[in-house]
Protein backbone atom coordinates (compact mmCIF):
# COMPACT_ATOMS: atom_id res chain seq x y z
CA UNK A 1 0.00 0.00 0.00
CA UNK A 2 1.04 3.31 -0.97
CA UNK A 3 1.66 6.28 1.93
CA UNK A 4 2.85 9.16 2.69
CA UNK A 5 2.86 12.50 4.59
CA UNK A 6 1.05 15.65 4.90
CA UNK A 7 3.41 18.12 3.92
CA UNK A 8 0.99 21.18 3.88
CA UNK A 9 -2.42 21.53 3.82
CA UNK A 10 -4.89 24.55 2.63
CA UNK A 11 -8.34 23.78 3.39
CA UNK A 12 -9.34 20.94 1.27
CA UNK A 13 -6.14 20.91 -0.86
CA UNK A 14 -3.06 19.10 0.77
CA UNK A 15 0.56 18.36 -0.52
CA UNK A 16 2.85 15.01 1.13
CA UNK A 17 5.59 13.25 0.35
CA UNK A 18 4.91 9.41 -0.23
CA UNK A 19 6.96 6.45 -0.09
CA UNK A 20 5.40 4.02 -2.98
CA UNK A 21 3.35 4.69 -6.23
CA UNK A 22 0.32 6.98 -6.21
CA UNK A 23 -1.66 6.95 -9.97
CA UNK A 24 -4.04 10.30 -10.84
CA UNK A 25 -7.40 10.39 -9.81
CA UNK A 26 -6.66 7.49 -7.11
CA UNK A 27 -8.79 7.73 -3.96
CA UNK A 28 -6.70 7.84 -0.70
CA UNK A 29 -7.12 7.91 2.94
CA UNK A 30 -5.65 10.58 5.27
CA UNK A 31 -5.40 11.41 8.72
CA UNK A 32 -6.58 9.61 11.77
CA UNK A 33 -9.99 9.59 10.72
CA UNK A 34 -9.73 8.20 7.33
CA UNK A 35 -10.72 11.58 5.48
CA UNK A 36 -11.94 10.42 1.89
CA UNK A 37 -9.64 12.04 -0.55
CA UNK A 38 -8.23 11.95 -4.49
CA UNK A 39 -4.94 12.86 -6.14
CA UNK A 40 -5.13 15.74 -8.50
CA UNK A 41 -1.33 16.46 -8.94
CA UNK A 42 2.09 13.82 -8.93
CA UNK A 43 4.93 15.27 -9.22
CA UNK A 44 8.04 13.21 -8.52
CA UNK A 45 7.59 11.89 -4.85
CA UNK A 46 4.81 14.77 -4.12
CA UNK A 47 1.48 14.52 -4.83
CA UNK A 48 -1.38 16.71 -4.41
CA UNK A 49 -4.63 15.74 -3.28
CA UNK A 50 -8.07 17.36 -2.54
CA UNK A 51 -10.21 16.23 0.49
CA UNK A 52 -13.85 15.25 0.72
CA UNK A 53 -14.22 16.16 4.00
CA UNK A 54 -14.28 18.65 6.70
CA UNK A 55 -10.32 18.64 6.87
CA UNK A 56 -10.28 21.08 10.36
CA UNK A 57 -7.60 19.72 12.67
CA UNK A 58 -5.80 18.10 9.50
CA UNK A 59 -1.66 18.87 10.04
CA UNK A 60 1.97 18.30 8.66
CA UNK A 61 3.00 14.87 9.14
CA UNK A 62 -0.40 13.15 9.03
CA UNK A 63 -0.34 9.79 7.61
CA UNK A 64 -2.13 9.69 3.77
CA UNK A 65 -2.43 5.91 2.57
CA UNK A 66 -3.40 5.45 -1.10
CA UNK A 67 -6.67 2.64 -1.73
CA UNK A 68 -4.86 1.36 -4.85
CA UNK A 69 -8.88 2.06 -7.05
CA UNK A 70 -9.69 5.71 -7.90
CA UNK A 71 -12.36 7.34 -6.26
CA UNK A 72 -16.07 5.51 -6.78
CA UNK A 73 -19.17 4.61 -5.21
CA UNK A 74 -21.06 1.34 -4.65
CA UNK A 75 -24.48 1.16 -7.09
CA UNK A 76 -26.61 -1.26 -6.24
CA UNK A 77 -30.22 -1.82 -5.50
CA UNK A 78 -30.25 0.06 -1.44
CA UNK A 79 -30.03 3.45 -4.26
CA UNK A 80 -33.48 3.48 -5.03
CA UNK A 81 -35.91 5.73 -2.77
CA UNK A 82 -33.04 7.17 -0.39
CA UNK A 83 -31.04 9.72 0.47
CA UNK A 84 -27.48 10.36 0.51
CA UNK A 85 -25.15 12.69 0.94
CA UNK A 86 -22.45 13.50 -2.17
CA UNK A 87 -20.14 10.75 -1.52
CA UNK A 88 -23.38 8.28 -1.65
CA UNK A 89 -23.35 7.81 2.03
CA UNK A 90 -26.58 7.09 3.21
CA UNK A 91 -28.77 9.78 4.89
CA UNK A 92 -32.13 7.74 4.96
CA UNK A 93 -33.31 3.79 4.29
CA UNK A 94 -32.49 0.86 6.34
CA UNK A 95 -28.67 2.05 6.88
CA UNK A 96 -29.06 5.89 7.58
CA UNK A 97 -26.62 7.70 9.71
CA UNK A 98 -25.37 11.42 10.72
CA UNK A 99 -22.06 11.11 8.19
CA UNK A 100 -18.81 12.67 10.38
CA UNK A 101 -15.47 12.89 8.95
CA UNK A 102 -14.58 9.23 7.73
CA UNK A 103 -17.42 7.79 7.86
CA UNK A 104 -17.98 4.54 5.45
CA UNK A 105 -20.92 3.19 3.89
CA UNK A 106 -22.61 1.76 6.73
CA UNK A 107 -24.33 -1.40 7.20
CA UNK A 108 -26.09 -3.27 3.84
CA UNK A 109 -29.24 -3.41 3.03
CA UNK A 110 -31.13 -7.03 2.78
CA UNK A 111 -33.29 -7.92 -0.17
CA UNK A 112 -34.92 -10.96 -1.34
CA UNK A 113 -33.19 -12.30 -4.48
CA UNK A 114 -34.48 -14.31 -7.08
CA UNK A 115 -31.62 -15.89 -9.50
CA UNK A 116 -32.33 -15.74 -13.65
CA UNK A 117 -28.98 -17.65 -14.50
CA UNK A 118 -27.98 -21.09 -13.88
CA UNK A 119 -24.44 -22.59 -13.48
CA UNK A 120 -22.66 -23.13 -16.57
CA UNK A 121 -24.20 -20.47 -18.57
CA UNK A 122 -22.03 -17.85 -20.10
CA UNK A 123 -22.54 -14.40 -19.35
CA UNK A 124 -20.73 -10.54 -20.89
CA UNK A 125 -20.62 -7.35 -18.47
CA UNK A 126 -23.43 -5.99 -17.82
CA UNK A 127 -25.88 -8.87 -17.77
CA UNK A 128 -28.76 -9.54 -16.08
CA UNK A 129 -28.06 -12.44 -13.11
CA UNK A 130 -30.78 -11.70 -10.73
CA UNK A 131 -33.77 -9.71 -9.24
CA UNK A 132 -34.25 -8.36 -6.21
CA UNK A 133 -37.50 -6.98 -4.54
CA UNK A 134 -37.36 -4.56 -1.76
CA UNK A 135 -40.25 -4.34 0.63
CA UNK A 136 -41.53 -1.54 -0.89
CA UNK A 137 -40.35 0.26 -4.78
CA UNK A 138 -40.38 -1.37 -7.71
CA UNK A 139 -38.37 -4.57 -8.45
CA UNK A 140 -34.41 -4.37 -9.78
CA UNK A 141 -32.05 -6.13 -11.89
CA UNK A 142 -28.58 -7.37 -10.51
CA UNK A 143 -25.79 -6.12 -13.28
CA UNK A 144 -22.81 -8.09 -14.03
CA UNK A 145 -20.16 -5.07 -13.67
CA UNK A 146 -19.09 -4.27 -17.24
CA UNK A 147 -15.55 -5.56 -16.74
CA UNK A 148 -16.54 -9.42 -15.27
CA UNK A 149 -17.34 -12.12 -18.31
CA UNK A 150 -17.06 -15.63 -18.07
CA UNK A 151 -18.75 -18.65 -17.17
CA UNK A 152 -21.35 -19.07 -14.39
CA UNK A 153 -20.09 -21.68 -11.77
CA UNK A 154 -22.03 -20.67 -8.27
CA UNK A 155 -25.16 -18.79 -7.83
CA UNK A 156 -27.41 -18.34 -4.81
CA UNK A 157 -30.78 -20.27 -4.15
CA UNK A 158 -33.46 -17.53 -4.10
CA UNK A 159 -33.93 -15.96 -0.34
CA UNK A 160 -33.14 -12.97 1.39
CA UNK A 161 -29.10 -12.05 0.92
CA UNK A 162 -27.55 -8.91 2.26
CA UNK A 163 -26.92 -6.31 -0.43
CA UNK A 164 -22.87 -6.95 -0.61
CA UNK A 165 -23.39 -10.72 0.59
CA UNK A 166 -21.74 -12.56 -2.93
CA UNK A 167 -24.70 -14.18 -4.69
CA UNK A 168 -22.85 -15.52 -8.09
CA UNK A 169 -19.51 -16.77 -9.18
CA UNK A 170 -18.27 -16.16 -12.36
CA UNK A 171 -15.27 -17.95 -14.16
CA UNK A 172 -13.36 -15.61 -16.53
CA UNK A 173 -11.83 -17.00 -19.82
CA UNK A 174 -8.59 -17.02 -18.13
CA UNK A 175 -9.50 -19.54 -15.36
CA UNK A 176 -9.92 -16.52 -12.69
CA UNK A 177 -12.88 -16.60 -10.46
CA UNK A 178 -14.59 -13.10 -9.82
CA UNK A 179 -17.08 -12.98 -7.23
CA UNK A 180 -20.00 -10.88 -7.68
CA UNK A 181 -22.57 -9.46 -5.04
CA UNK A 182 -26.08 -7.73 -6.11
CA UNK A 183 -24.39 -4.29 -6.01
CA UNK A 184 -20.52 -3.39 -7.62
CA UNK A 185 -18.65 -1.00 -7.34
CA UNK A 186 -17.69 1.51 -10.17
CA UNK A 187 -15.38 4.77 -10.19
CA UNK A 188 -17.56 7.57 -10.67
CA UNK A 189 -15.23 9.96 -13.25
CA UNK A 190 -15.65 6.83 -15.59
CA UNK A 191 -18.66 6.88 -18.25
CA UNK A 192 -20.39 3.26 -17.96
CA UNK A 193 -20.02 1.58 -21.11
CA UNK A 194 -22.56 0.71 -23.07
CA UNK A 195 -22.58 -1.09 -26.36
CA UNK A 196 -24.26 1.90 -29.04
CA UNK A 197 -25.52 5.02 -28.47
CA UNK A 198 -28.75 5.24 -30.34
CA UNK A 199 -31.03 8.97 -31.72
CA UNK A 200 -33.78 9.42 -29.71
CA UNK A 201 -37.05 10.27 -31.09
CA UNK A 202 -39.20 10.32 -27.95
CA UNK A 203 -39.55 13.49 -25.74
CA UNK A 204 -38.69 13.29 -21.68
CA UNK A 205 -42.28 14.45 -21.07
CA UNK A 206 -42.37 16.90 -18.33
CA UNK A 207 -46.39 17.75 -17.99
CA UNK A 208 -45.18 21.58 -18.61
CA UNK A 209 -46.31 23.00 -21.73
CA UNK A 210 -44.56 25.68 -22.66
CA UNK A 211 -41.86 23.10 -22.24
CA UNK A 212 -42.87 19.79 -24.00
CA UNK A 213 -44.92 21.92 -26.92
CA UNK A 214 -42.59 24.93 -27.41
CA UNK A 215 -39.05 23.55 -26.13
CA UNK A 216 -38.84 19.77 -25.99
CA UNK A 217 -36.56 17.60 -24.79
CA UNK A 218 -35.60 13.98 -25.72
CA UNK A 219 -35.18 11.16 -23.68
CA UNK A 220 -31.55 11.38 -23.56
CA UNK A 221 -31.04 14.82 -24.32
CA UNK A 222 -29.61 17.44 -22.31
CA UNK A 223 -31.04 20.97 -21.05
CA UNK A 224 -29.44 23.79 -19.44
CA UNK A 225 -31.82 26.00 -17.24
CA UNK A 226 -29.82 29.55 -16.13
CA UNK A 227 -32.12 32.01 -14.22
CA UNK A 228 -30.86 34.74 -11.93
CA UNK A 229 -32.48 34.78 -8.27
CA UNK A 230 -35.71 34.27 -8.05
CA UNK A 231 -36.85 32.88 -11.03
CA UNK A 232 -37.92 29.57 -9.63
CA UNK A 233 -35.36 27.24 -10.75
CA UNK A 234 -35.58 24.95 -8.13
CA UNK A 235 -39.14 25.41 -8.06
CA UNK A 236 -39.24 23.95 -11.47
CA UNK A 237 -37.01 21.28 -11.32
CA UNK A 238 -38.60 19.28 -8.62
CA UNK A 239 -42.07 19.90 -10.52
CA UNK A 240 -40.35 18.26 -13.34
CA UNK A 241 -39.09 15.45 -10.74
CA UNK A 242 -42.72 15.11 -9.81
CA UNK A 243 -44.59 14.65 -13.23
CA UNK A 244 -41.86 13.79 -15.98
CA UNK A 245 -42.39 10.29 -17.29
CA UNK A 246 -38.66 9.30 -16.82
CA UNK A 247 -38.83 5.38 -14.84
CA UNK A 248 -35.63 6.88 -12.14
CA UNK A 249 -35.46 9.72 -10.68
CA UNK A 250 -31.72 11.80 -9.66
CA UNK A 251 -32.63 14.65 -8.20
CA UNK A 252 -29.16 16.34 -7.26
CA UNK A 253 -28.90 19.20 -4.84
CA UNK A 254 -25.32 20.79 -5.58
CA UNK A 255 -24.24 23.89 -2.83
CA UNK A 256 -27.81 24.77 -2.78
CA UNK A 257 -29.10 26.49 0.23
CA UNK A 258 -29.85 23.82 3.27
CA UNK A 259 -33.38 25.33 3.79
CA UNK A 260 -34.29 24.38 0.28
CA UNK A 261 -33.02 20.65 0.33
CA UNK A 262 -34.57 20.82 3.59
CA UNK A 263 -37.91 21.27 1.59
CA UNK A 264 -37.07 19.04 -0.79
CA UNK A 265 -36.34 15.99 1.94
CA UNK A 266 -39.54 16.88 3.58
CA UNK A 267 -41.72 17.42 0.92
CA UNK A 268 -40.81 14.31 -1.65
CA UNK A 269 -41.34 11.21 0.61
CA UNK A 270 -44.74 12.35 1.06
CA UNK A 271 -45.38 12.85 -2.24
CA UNK A 272 -47.71 10.22 -4.44
CA UNK A 273 -46.23 9.11 -8.12
CA UNK A 274 -49.52 10.30 -10.57
CA UNK A 275 -48.56 7.36 -13.16
CA UNK A 276 -48.64 4.64 -10.42
CA UNK A 277 -50.12 5.81 -7.28
CA UNK A 278 -47.19 4.77 -5.24
CA UNK A 279 -45.66 6.84 -3.03
CA UNK A 280 -42.74 8.95 -5.12
CA UNK A 281 -39.75 8.40 -3.46
CA UNK A 282 -40.11 4.36 -4.62
CA UNK A 283 -38.69 5.76 -7.98
CA UNK A 284 -36.84 8.54 -6.70
CA UNK A 285 -32.72 8.80 -5.78
CA UNK A 286 -31.77 12.11 -3.89
CA UNK A 287 -28.20 13.30 -3.40
CA UNK A 288 -28.06 16.37 -0.80
CA UNK A 289 -24.86 18.17 -0.75
CA UNK A 290 -25.82 21.62 0.34
CA UNK A 291 -23.86 24.89 0.37
CA UNK A 292 -22.71 24.14 3.99
CA UNK A 293 -20.49 20.78 3.20
CA UNK A 294 -17.06 20.63 2.18
CA UNK A 295 -16.99 22.42 -0.56
CA UNK A 296 -14.34 19.74 -2.72
CA UNK A 297 -17.57 16.91 -2.16
CA UNK A 298 -19.58 19.03 -4.25
CA UNK A 299 -17.24 18.80 -7.12
CA UNK A 300 -17.50 15.23 -6.64
CA UNK A 301 -21.69 15.09 -5.70
CA UNK A 302 -22.22 15.39 -9.49
CA UNK A 303 -20.14 13.08 -11.21
CA UNK A 304 -21.72 10.34 -8.37
CA UNK A 305 -25.07 11.17 -9.49
CA UNK A 306 -24.64 10.90 -12.67
CA UNK A 307 -23.23 6.98 -12.60
CA UNK A 308 -26.02 6.83 -10.27
CA UNK A 309 -27.99 7.81 -13.33
CA UNK A 310 -26.40 5.26 -15.96
CA UNK A 311 -26.23 2.10 -13.22
CA UNK A 312 -30.41 2.58 -13.92
CA UNK A 313 -29.59 3.30 -17.21
CA UNK A 314 -27.66 -0.11 -17.66
CA UNK A 315 -31.17 -2.10 -16.67
CA UNK A 316 -33.10 -0.48 -19.40
CA UNK A 317 -34.55 2.34 -17.28
CA UNK A 318 -35.57 6.06 -18.68
CA UNK A 319 -33.60 8.19 -15.77
CA UNK A 320 -33.90 11.96 -15.60
CA UNK A 321 -31.26 13.61 -13.62
CA UNK A 322 -32.00 16.94 -11.72
CA UNK A 323 -29.03 18.74 -10.91
CA UNK A 324 -29.70 21.96 -8.88
CA UNK A 325 -27.39 23.52 -9.72
CA UNK A 326 -23.86 23.29 -12.28
CA UNK A 327 -22.59 26.87 -10.67
CA UNK A 328 -22.64 26.00 -7.53
CA UNK A 329 -20.03 22.54 -9.11
CA UNK A 330 -18.61 24.99 -10.93
CA UNK A 331 -17.72 27.47 -8.18
CA UNK A 332 -16.30 24.79 -6.30
CA UNK A 333 -13.76 23.64 -8.77
CA UNK A 334 -12.95 27.46 -8.79
CA UNK A 335 -12.32 27.58 -4.81
CA UNK A 336 -10.05 24.35 -5.23
CA UNK A 337 -8.42 25.56 -8.66
CA UNK A 338 -7.14 28.49 -6.61
CA UNK A 339 -5.89 26.57 -3.63
CA UNK A 340 -3.99 24.48 -6.47
CA UNK A 341 -2.46 27.95 -7.40
CA UNK A 342 -3.51 27.41 -10.98
CA UNK A 343 -4.01 30.28 -13.57
CA UNK A 344 -7.56 31.25 -13.46
CA UNK A 345 -9.00 31.78 -16.53
CA UNK A 346 -12.85 33.42 -17.51
CA UNK A 347 -14.41 34.80 -14.38
CA UNK A 348 -11.85 33.11 -12.50
CA UNK A 349 -12.93 29.84 -13.05
CA UNK A 350 -10.47 27.25 -14.16
CA UNK A 351 -9.00 26.84 -17.84
CA UNK A 352 -10.80 23.28 -17.74
CA UNK A 353 -14.17 24.33 -16.73
CA UNK A 354 -15.42 23.84 -20.62
CA UNK A 355 -13.67 20.38 -20.67
CA UNK A 356 -15.48 19.16 -17.19
CA UNK A 357 -19.11 20.67 -18.37
CA UNK A 358 -18.43 18.64 -21.57
CA UNK A 359 -17.17 15.56 -20.05
CA UNK A 360 -19.95 16.17 -18.01
CA UNK A 361 -23.49 16.96 -20.58
CA UNK A 362 -21.98 14.01 -22.72
CA UNK A 363 -23.09 11.30 -20.08
CA UNK A 364 -26.69 11.89 -21.60
CA UNK A 365 -27.75 9.89 -23.95
CA UNK A 366 -30.07 7.34 -25.51
CA UNK A 367 -28.05 3.70 -25.55
CA UNK A 368 -28.51 0.01 -26.16
CA UNK A 369 -27.12 -1.10 -22.89
CA UNK A 370 -24.24 -3.67 -22.93
CA UNK A 371 -27.90 -6.89 -22.00
CA UNK A 372 -29.21 -5.59 -25.33
CA UNK A 373 -31.79 -3.08 -23.70
CA UNK A 374 -32.57 0.56 -24.32
CA UNK A 375 -32.13 3.00 -21.87
CA UNK A 376 -31.28 6.94 -20.89
CA UNK A 377 -30.17 9.46 -18.77
CA UNK A 378 -31.73 13.05 -19.75
CA UNK A 379 -29.74 15.68 -18.17
CA UNK A 380 -31.47 18.86 -16.53
CA UNK A 381 -29.11 21.19 -14.68
CA UNK A 382 -30.00 24.70 -13.55
CA UNK A 383 -27.55 27.27 -14.07
CA UNK A 384 -27.30 30.50 -11.25
CA UNK A 385 -25.98 33.39 -13.25
CA UNK A 386 -24.38 36.21 -11.25
CA UNK A 387 -27.06 39.07 -11.80
CA UNK A 388 -28.77 36.98 -14.56
CA UNK A 389 -26.41 37.78 -16.84
CA UNK A 390 -25.91 34.75 -19.69
CA UNK A 391 -22.86 35.86 -20.79
CA UNK A 392 -20.99 34.40 -17.66
CA UNK A 393 -18.61 31.46 -18.43
CA UNK A 394 -20.70 28.61 -16.93
CA UNK A 395 -23.38 29.42 -19.02
CA UNK A 396 -22.43 30.52 -21.87
CA UNK A 397 -20.02 27.33 -21.93
CA UNK A 398 -23.27 25.14 -21.10
CA UNK A 399 -24.65 26.25 -24.10
CA UNK A 400 -22.31 24.73 -26.61
CA UNK A 401 -23.22 21.13 -24.71
CA UNK A 402 -26.77 21.30 -24.61
CA UNK A 403 -29.45 20.96 -27.17
CA UNK A 404 -32.13 22.90 -25.04
CA UNK A 405 -31.98 26.11 -23.40
CA UNK A 406 -34.70 26.95 -21.18
CA UNK A 407 -33.99 30.61 -20.05
CA UNK A 408 -35.70 31.74 -16.88
CA UNK A 409 -36.81 35.48 -17.11
CA UNK A 410 -36.95 37.80 -13.87
CA UNK A 411 -39.69 39.94 -15.32
CA UNK A 412 -41.82 36.90 -16.01
CA UNK A 413 -41.05 36.17 -12.44
CA UNK A 414 -41.51 39.01 -10.60
CA UNK A 415 -44.93 39.48 -12.82
CA UNK A 416 -45.87 36.00 -11.06
CA UNK A 417 -45.63 34.15 -14.39
CA UNK A 418 -45.02 30.72 -14.24
CA UNK A 419 -42.93 28.99 -15.84
CA UNK A 420 -41.17 32.27 -16.05
CA UNK A 421 -39.42 30.52 -18.88
CA UNK A 422 -38.92 33.33 -22.13
CA UNK A 423 -40.35 32.12 -24.93
CA UNK A 424 -37.84 34.45 -27.14
CA UNK A 425 -34.60 33.68 -25.27
CA UNK A 426 -35.56 29.82 -24.97
CA UNK A 427 -34.65 27.14 -27.70
CA UNK A 428 -34.72 23.48 -28.50
CA UNK A 429 -32.97 21.76 -31.19
CA UNK A 430 -34.46 18.22 -30.24
CA UNK A 431 -37.76 19.93 -31.59
CA UNK A 432 -37.64 18.07 -35.06
CA UNK A 433 -36.59 15.06 -34.32
CA UNK A 434 -40.37 14.84 -32.36
CA UNK A 435 -42.56 16.17 -35.23
CA UNK A 436 -43.29 12.41 -35.73
CA UNK A 437 -44.28 11.47 -32.37
CA UNK A 438 -46.84 14.90 -31.83
CA UNK A 439 -48.38 13.39 -34.68
CA UNK A 440 -49.47 10.61 -32.96
CA UNK A 441 -50.25 12.74 -30.04
CA UNK A 442 -52.68 14.96 -32.18
CA UNK A 443 -54.48 11.92 -33.09
CA UNK A 444 -55.36 13.52 -36.77
CA UNK A 445 -53.73 15.20 -39.63
CA UNK A 446 -55.05 17.96 -40.92
CA UNK A 447 -55.39 17.60 -45.04
CA UNK A 448 -52.47 18.70 -47.23
CA UNK A 449 -49.13 18.01 -47.83
CA UNK A 450 -45.59 19.58 -47.88
CA UNK A 451 -43.02 17.65 -50.03
CA UNK A 452 -45.17 14.72 -50.39
CA UNK A 453 -45.58 14.08 -46.69
CA UNK A 454 -48.50 14.88 -44.19
CA UNK A 455 -48.51 18.20 -42.86
CA UNK A 456 -47.61 18.46 -39.45
CA UNK A 457 -50.06 20.14 -37.12
CA UNK A 458 -47.90 20.12 -33.81
CA UNK A 459 -45.00 21.63 -36.04
CA UNK A 460 -47.40 24.70 -37.81
CA UNK A 461 -48.38 25.51 -34.59
CA UNK A 462 -45.29 25.75 -32.53
CA UNK A 463 -44.31 28.08 -34.92
CA UNK A 464 -47.15 30.16 -35.37
CA UNK A 465 -47.00 30.69 -31.36
CA UNK A 466 -43.60 31.39 -31.67
CA UNK A 467 -44.02 34.09 -34.51
CA UNK A 468 -46.83 35.60 -32.31
CA UNK A 469 -44.95 35.63 -29.06
CA UNK A 470 -41.77 37.86 -31.08
CA UNK A 471 -44.15 40.07 -33.02
CA UNK A 472 -45.93 40.83 -29.47
CA UNK A 473 -42.55 42.03 -28.39
CA UNK A 474 -41.87 44.42 -31.41
CA UNK A 475 -45.56 45.68 -31.52
CA UNK A 476 -45.76 46.37 -27.61
CA UNK A 477 -42.79 48.67 -27.70
CA UNK A 478 -44.25 50.30 -30.17
CA UNK A 479 -47.61 50.43 -28.78
CA UNK A 480 -45.10 52.28 -25.83
CA UNK A 481 -44.54 54.97 -28.26
CA UNK A 482 -47.94 55.64 -30.31
CA UNK A 483 -50.32 54.55 -27.86
CA UNK A 484 -52.22 50.90 -28.37
CA UNK A 485 -55.31 52.16 -29.44
CA UNK A 486 -53.30 53.87 -32.28
CA UNK A 487 -52.06 50.47 -33.79
CA UNK A 488 -53.64 48.83 -36.88
CA UNK A 489 -56.86 46.51 -35.84
CA UNK A 490 -54.46 43.83 -37.05
CA UNK A 491 -51.85 44.38 -34.78
CA UNK A 492 -54.40 44.92 -32.12
CA UNK A 493 -55.51 41.73 -32.60
CA UNK A 494 -51.81 40.09 -32.64
CA UNK A 495 -51.47 41.61 -29.25
CA UNK A 496 -55.25 40.10 -27.72
CA UNK A 497 -53.51 36.75 -29.32
CA UNK A 498 -50.73 36.70 -27.88
CA UNK A 499 -51.71 37.83 -24.58
CA UNK A 500 -54.45 34.47 -25.04
CA UNK A 501 -51.14 32.47 -25.75
CA UNK A 502 -49.24 33.54 -22.69
CA UNK A 503 -52.36 33.59 -20.06
CA UNK A 504 -54.46 29.93 -21.24
CA UNK A 505 -51.36 27.57 -22.57
CA UNK A 506 -48.51 29.15 -21.30
CA UNK A 507 -49.35 29.86 -17.20
CA UNK A 508 -49.26 26.63 -15.60
CA UNK A 509 -49.30 26.82 -12.11
CA UNK A 510 -46.77 23.97 -10.13
CA UNK A 511 -49.45 24.19 -7.28
CA UNK A 512 -52.16 23.93 -8.95
CA UNK A 513 -54.99 20.66 -7.95
CA UNK A 514 -55.79 20.85 -11.89
CA UNK A 515 -53.33 22.29 -13.99
CA UNK A 516 -49.68 21.15 -12.28
CA UNK A 517 -49.46 18.77 -14.95
CA UNK A 518 -50.99 18.48 -18.40
CA UNK A 519 -50.68 14.95 -20.21
CA UNK A 520 -49.85 15.27 -24.19
CA UNK A 521 -53.43 14.68 -25.25
CA UNK A 522 -54.75 17.64 -22.98
CA UNK A 523 -51.76 20.13 -24.18
CA UNK A 524 -52.60 18.94 -27.76
CA UNK A 525 -56.59 19.86 -27.57
CA UNK A 526 -55.16 23.01 -25.83
CA UNK A 527 -52.87 24.04 -28.02
CA UNK A 528 -55.18 23.13 -31.36
CA UNK A 529 -58.39 24.78 -29.82
CA UNK A 530 -55.64 28.67 -29.32
CA UNK A 531 -55.04 27.90 -32.86
CA UNK A 532 -57.97 27.61 -34.17
CA UNK A 533 -59.17 31.02 -32.05
CA UNK A 534 -56.46 32.70 -33.72
CA UNK A 535 -57.60 31.81 -37.38
CA UNK A 536 -61.10 32.31 -36.84
CA UNK A 537 -60.22 35.76 -35.42
CA UNK A 538 -57.95 36.66 -37.63
CA UNK A 539 -60.52 35.71 -40.39
CA UNK A 540 -63.42 37.84 -38.99
CA UNK A 541 -61.38 40.61 -38.68
CA UNK A 542 -61.00 40.60 -42.61
CA UNK A 543 -64.36 40.26 -43.06
CA UNK A 544 -65.56 43.54 -40.66
CA UNK A 545 -66.21 42.60 -37.32
CA UNK A 546 -64.79 44.55 -34.66
CA UNK A 547 -61.90 43.82 -32.49
CA UNK A 548 -63.85 44.98 -29.22
CA UNK A 549 -66.56 42.45 -30.53
CA UNK A 550 -64.42 39.58 -30.86
CA UNK A 551 -62.96 40.49 -27.43
CA UNK A 552 -66.11 40.38 -25.92
CA UNK A 553 -67.30 36.46 -27.07
CA UNK A 554 -68.73 35.03 -24.28
CA UNK A 555 -66.33 31.28 -25.14
CA UNK A 556 -62.91 33.92 -24.27
CA UNK A 557 -63.13 33.54 -20.52
CA UNK A 558 -63.82 29.51 -20.79
CA UNK A 559 -60.77 29.52 -23.15
CA UNK A 560 -57.94 31.65 -21.08
CA UNK A 561 -59.28 29.29 -17.57
CA UNK A 562 -59.55 25.95 -19.65
CA UNK A 563 -56.25 24.99 -17.63
CA UNK A 564 -57.98 25.11 -14.66
CA UNK A 565 -61.14 24.16 -15.47
CA UNK A 566 -61.12 21.22 -17.60
CA UNK A 567 -58.84 18.35 -16.11
CA UNK A 568 -57.18 14.96 -17.59
CA UNK A 569 -60.47 13.16 -16.91
CA UNK A 570 -62.36 16.50 -18.59
CA UNK A 571 -61.11 16.13 -21.79
CA UNK A 572 -64.35 15.71 -24.04
CA UNK A 573 -65.16 19.43 -22.47
CA UNK A 574 -62.48 20.80 -25.42
CA UNK A 575 -64.41 19.60 -27.75
CA UNK A 576 -67.72 21.06 -26.19
CA UNK A 577 -65.48 24.73 -25.72
CA UNK A 578 -64.59 24.12 -29.64
CA UNK A 579 -68.52 23.76 -31.08
CA UNK A 580 -68.98 26.65 -28.84
CA UNK A 581 -66.13 28.56 -30.20
CA UNK A 582 -67.28 27.89 -33.55
CA UNK A 583 -71.30 28.75 -33.00
CA UNK A 584 -69.53 32.25 -31.78
CA UNK A 585 -67.91 33.15 -34.77
CA UNK A 586 -70.28 32.06 -37.21
CA UNK A 587 -72.79 34.41 -35.13
CA UNK A 588 -70.46 37.34 -35.48
CA UNK A 589 -69.39 36.83 -39.01
CA UNK A 590 -73.42 37.05 -39.68
CA UNK A 591 -73.37 40.54 -37.19
CA UNK A 592 -70.84 41.77 -39.88
CA UNK A 593 -72.42 40.72 -43.11
CA UNK A 594 -75.81 42.47 -41.86
CA UNK A 595 -73.16 45.54 -41.34
CA UNK A 596 -71.75 45.15 -44.61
Amino acid sequence: MSVGRVLWASGPVLRARTTGSFQMREAVYVGSQSLLGEVVSINGEEIVAQVYEDATGLRPGEEIRGSGAPLGIRVGPGLLGNIFDGLLRPLSGCRPQYVEPGAGGGAACRFDFTPLVKRGEALGGGAVFGRVTPAQGRAQDCLVPPHVAGEVVDIADAGNHGEDAIVCRIRSAGGAVQEVAMGHFWPVRVPRPAAERLPSDEPLVTGQRILDCLFPVVLGGKAAIPGGFGTGKTVLLEALAKSCNADVIVYLGCGERGNEMAGVLEEFPKLTDPRTGRPLMERTVIIANTSNMPVAAREASIYSAVTVAEYFRDQGLHVALMADSTSRWAEALREVSGRLGELPGEGGYPAYLSSRLADFYERAARVRTLNGRTGSVTLLSSISPPSGDFSEPVTSHSKRYVRCFWALDIKRAQARFYPAIHPLQSYSEDAGELADWWVKAFGSVPAGAVAGRPANEWLELRRGFLTLLDEQVRLERMARIVGKDALPPRQQLALFCAEIVNEAFLRQSAFSDVDWYASPRRQAAMMRLIGRFIALAEQALAQGAPLERIAALGFLRPLQRMGEEIGEDRLGEFDVLAQRMEREFRGLSTEAGDVR
